[in-house]
């Protein structure tokens, strides 16, 4: 594993290093918080060692910008500290640190502490697989593209911007920003009980087909719904199964395939359903060409309380330029794939 420590202190990068060398770790080091963001935005780094205090940007303020910003995989940080007593380990944990190990450090317990780290890390291995299911569904699709990634990234922005909103911040948390983000691409996963003469077919579908494509939606949701009931403890796969089952709902209740409500369709599948919409219009189709980003922005605002909940199409608009820093990110794939 490759591991970032970050200090100040000359000697304990060295005594550090040296410690994790011998166990067969790959180093980076940075002197601080600012030295280690830029370091990882180019070399990433599943675990971060870091001493509490530094100058330029601290432990504290490290975990912070770690736990805000936009990494491809979670980052295990533990703080190294001469710091004790509970509010300090409060203060910590409350930034986003995982573990703690006290100055002077004792190495064998740090290489205990860390493969303690790489337990936790190795759990994304199910997001891999999340991931992979969603992609091998998708894959019947020959114009699919890069449409599972820019859904998630469009996903998880609404989630960030919704947070900054008083009437979700108690329910939009790191955690829901993650689970949308790990969760969203199983959004079409019912596709795979859809006949390749439907799903495949070149030009718009009949009135009956459409009526058969609709049917992906219960599809999917039956098929989550069959995982919650074996594991009703997995947070991810619930919130999987109401995107799949509702992310095609309207807010004025015109949707399918249950016809909900407003407030009665889970927020997820609210928010996956404009993160959808927004792709398929800006995707190219076999029967239509991409539409122009302020197209898809005068569709979103016009059904603006019909298809679309208010509040989650004022955080599309707050939030526009990074929606278009997303697409272009996956220009070079090809366009495809939405809501039929």
């Amino acid at each position: 594993m490759r591991i970032l420590i970050v200090d100040d202190d000359e000697i304990a990068l060295d005594m550090l290093g040296n410690a994790l060398q011998a166990a067969g770790h790959q180093v980076e080091t940075a002197a601080n918080g600012r030295e280690a963001i830029e370091l990882l935005a180019h070399r990433p780094c599943r675990l971060v060692i870091s001493d509490w205090d530094m100058p330029e940007m601290n432990g504290i303020e490290l975990c912070q910008r770690l736990r805000a910003g936009d990494h491809s995989g979670y980052v295990y940080v533990i703080l190294l500290t001469s710091h004790d007593g509970k509010q300090k380990i409060v203060e910590g944990m409350s930034a986003g640190a995982d573990d703690f190990i006290s100055k002077p450090f004792d190495a064998q317990e740090l290489l205990v502490r860390i493969r303690a780290g790489e337990r936790v890390l190795s759990l994304e291995t199910r997001d891999v697989a999340i991931f992979a299911l969603a992609k091998l569904a998708e894959s019947r699709d020959p114009e699919t593209g890069a449409h599972l990634e820019r859904v998630r990234s469009y996903s998880k922005l609404l989630a960030k911007q919704l947070a900054k909103n008083p009437k979700f911040a108690r329910v939009i948390d790191e955690k829901y920003i993650y689970l949308i983000y790990l969760t969203s691409p199983l959004h079409d996963i019912g596709k795979v009980g859809i006949p390749d003469s439907v799903l495949l077919k070149p030009g718009r579908l009949s009135d009956h087909e459409f009526a058969i494509m609709k049917q992906h939606a219960a599809l999917g949701a039956e098929t989550l719904d069959a995982a919650v009931q074996e594991f009703p403890e997995a947070s991810f796969l619930k919130m999987a199964r109401d995107i799949a089952a509702t992310h095609h709902e309207r807010f004025d209740g015109s949707g399918y395939p249950a016809g909900l409500r407003g407030y009665d369709i889970p927020l997820c599948g609210r928010i996956v359903s404009l993160a959808d919409v927004y792709d398929a219009l800006t995707s190219k189709r076999t029967y239509k060409d991409a539409f122009a980003h302020h197209v898809a922005r005068s569709v979103i605002l016009e059904e603006s309380g019909s298809h679309f909940d208010p509040d989650i199409v004022d955080a599309f608009l707050q939030a526009e330029d990074q929606f278009l820093a997303i697409r272009q990110r996956y220009a070079e794939e090809p366009a495809g794939c939405g809501t039929h």
